[in-house]
């Protein structure tokens, strides 16, 4: 009786866990060595002599520029409003990197970070032009 009662309630509690892990959405393996890979190439500012300061404000935006173009790459939006957001994620790094950088560093940057990605472009889709 009592292993009957404990069968009972182990399956009740894995129709509960599963119920709910319905509900979330779990990033696929594909996803999270994409934005790895990514943030590993972002984050490589050999030859660069960054400050500490410049080095840490880099890689916090990277993490969150990453996160946002793999969020914009998922979203159910159209193929052209996902154009228009990866462009404007785009411009909007743009503008912080040259700001954080200076124009010589950031080309410098830049020139490195497209050499890096290029072999990623098939699999990124049209997230590739938020690079």
């Amino acid at each position: 009786m009592k292993k009957l009662i404990l069968a009972t309630l182990v399956l009740f509690l894995v129709g509960i866990g599963t119920t709910q892990a319905q509900g979330l959405k779990i990033p696929s393996t594909k996803e999270i060595g994409m934005a790895n890979d990514v943030l590993k190439i972002l984050n490589n500012t050999d030859g660069l002599d960054l400050s500490s300061d410049q080095k840490s404000k880099l890689e916090a935006d990277n993490k969150t520029f990453v996160a946002d173009v793999l969020k914009t790459n998922e979203s159910k939006l159209s193929d052209e409003e996902k154009e228009k957001a990866f462009l404007g994620l785009k411009n909007k790094r743009t503008k912080f990197l040259t700001d954080l950088l200076g124009s010589d560093l950031f080309k410098k940057y830049s020139g490195q970070i497209l050499k890096a990605i290029n072999p990623l472009k098939s699999k990124l889709g049209l997230a590739a032009l938020a690079f």
